[in-house]
């Protein structure tokens, strides 16, 4: 598999160009499933590992089963060396006793300094690890000042404990700012931002922050100018949760428009054309962007990670592209749903 650099300006790695996402492991994906998951991840050639101290704490899980299965894989195998682990925090409960929430009341610990400190350190003992190659935020958090939750990641970015922080589900005002601060710290500043993206795109809405806008691409892609340091996006549901194959999945999020249905189609028929997977047209449109991003893919099966590796060496000639890229805004008079197919 390729491989692309990130960077905050004072700490770089080569990473991976697929991520692989583990919100699932460790629970609705049993250990012996996730290992093999895991194995076949490292033999295709990926080296880049996300993870959070939440995930599926809202289908019974602690919160930190993700974190606990992947350090107990990387003590298994010895493999430490060999991959990037980036894990998250900041969204975890604050009230143990409550649920967590998209909408307020969150629950969410949030990104003061005293939590980035704690959690950041009970993440690296979870995973076994005596550091972190990437830390985000998980949730940008508006409460907290934003030179107390900068200061925070730098002086663990400083310290050794974080090699690359980062910022996930934000608007591109906020990570401007965050990165100014920095600067005005004299710390390193956020190398990384994790948002929501895909080929198919919402619907506008207010509030609505958590997508990778083309002011934010714009902005990654004009980082380096300048001498100001380097910033990398990662996309989390680039398949839209198996959207682009299983017309039985909804269309979550402000998704369920005209120009979905038309771009889904599209994919389809992109696919047949050049013998590919529709999954692996949406996951090539995305790598081989004008501005590339790094799809953070979360599977449930070896299947489903060979279909996704299998894009990472599919690269979309410029009419294919173009065709993917041309203004969209209303299905054709004959699209249909698509029928529930295999699970993506």
């Amino acid at each position: 598999m390729r491989t692309r650099t990130i960077s905050n300006g004072r700490t770089s790695f080569d990473v991976s160009t697929i991520c692989l996402g583990t919100m699932n492991l460790g629970t609705r994906v049993d250990e012996a499933t996730s290992f093999a998951i895991l194995d076949r991840f490292v033999e295709g050639g990926g080296t880049f590992i996300d993870t959070a101290n939440n995930y599926n704490a809202w289908i019974g899980g602690h919160g930190r089963d993700s974190e606990d299965l992947i350090g107990r894989w990387l003590a298994d195998r010895g493999l430490r060396d060999h991959v990037r682990i980036a894990t998250k925090i900041g969204a975890a409960k604050q009230d143990p006793a409550l649920p967590l929430s998209n909408t307020a009341p969150t629950n969410f610990e949030g990104l003061s300094a005293e939590v980035v400190h704690r959690q950041t350190r009970a993440s690296a003992r979870h995973l076994g690890v005596d550091r972190l190659d990437v830390l985000y935020g998980h949730v940008d958090d508006r409460e907290t000042p934003l030179a107390e939750t900068v200061g925070a990641f730098g002086a663990l970015q400083d310290e050794g404990l974080v090699g690359i922080a980062g910022i996930s589900n934000v608007a591109t005002w906020r990570v401007v700012e965050a990165r100014e601060e920095a600067l005005r710290q004299g710390v390193a500043p956020y190398g990384l931002v994790q948002n929501q993206y895909s080929y198919i795109y919402p619907a506008p809405r207010a509030g609505r922050l958590n997508f990778v806008s083309h002011d934010l691409l714009d902005y990654a892609d004009a980082a380096t100018a300048d001498g100001r340091a380097p910033l990398a996006i990662t996309a989390y549901s680039p398949l839209h949760q198996g959207a682009f194959t299983r017309g039985d999945k909804p269309l979550w999020g402000g998704m369920d428009h005209p120009s979905t249905h038309a771009r889904i189609a599209l994919v389809h028929e992109i696919a047949r054309e050049i013998g590919a997977t529709p999954n692996q047209v949406a996951l090539a449109w995305l790598l081989g962007a004008e501005v590339p991003v790094i799809p953070v893919v979360g599977v449930s099966s070896v299947a489903q990670l060979d279909e996704s590796l299998g894009a990472a060496e599919l690269v979309l000639g410029p009419e294919v592209r173009a065709r993917l890229d041309a203004e969209t805004d209303a299905a054709p008079a004959n699209a249909k749903p698509l029928e529930a197919t295999a699970a993506a």
